[in-house]
C-alpha cells in the first residue's frame, strides 16, 4: 500500500513517540525524511539520527530528546504544505514560527533548510512543516 503523505507520517510518528515517552523511534527511510531528521538534530529538537539497511528501503532511527524533568524538546509540530494544498512562499515572506522560538522547514531550489537559512540565502520555496 502506498503512502500519500510520507512527511505527515514522519511527523505523526515523532508526535506519537513523544506522547508514549519513547527514547527511540524507527521509521522507513527516505532522503527527504533523513534531511528533515538532520535539521531537527541540528536545531536541538532530536538527540541523534542514525540509519540502517534492511531488505526494503532502510530504517531511520531517531533518539528523542528529553531534559532532566522528563519534558520533551518538541512542544508542537504542524504540517503546513499538504499534497492537496501546497503552500509556497517567496523569499520576502518566509514565515517566523513563534517569534523565532520555533523553526519552519522549507524545501527550496537549493535544498531543504530552515527558515533562518532561507532568509539568509534570500530564497523562498515550499513550507513543509513548523516545529516549536
Amino acid at each position: 500500500m502506498s503512502m500519500t503523505d510520507p512527511i505527515a507520517d514522519f511527523l505523526a510518528r515523532i508526535r506519537n513517540g513523544i506522547r508514549a515517552r519513547k527514547q527511540q523511534i524507527e521509521l522507513p527511510r527516505s532522503n527527504m525524511k533523513l534531511r528533515l531528521a538532520e535539521i531537527l538534530r541540528d536545531e536541538g529538537f532530536v538527540q541523534s539520527v542514525a540509519t540502517s539497511e534492511d531488505k526494503k528501503q532502510g530504517i531511520l532511527k531517531l533518539e528523542l530528546r528529553y531534559d532532566g524533568r522528563n519534558s520533551n524538546a518538541i512542544t508542537g509540530m504542524r504540517r503546513v504544505s499538504r499534497p492537496g494544498q501546497r503552500h509556497y512562499v517567496p523569499a520576502k515572506d518566509v514565515p517566523r514560527v513563534r517569534n523565532g522560538l520555533g523553526i519552519a522547514i522549507i524545501s527550496t531550489s537549493q535544498g531543504v533548510m530552515t527558515d533562518k537559512e532561507a532568509r539568509n540565502k534570500g530564497v523562498g520555496g515550499e513550507v513543509l512543516c513548523e516545529v516549536w
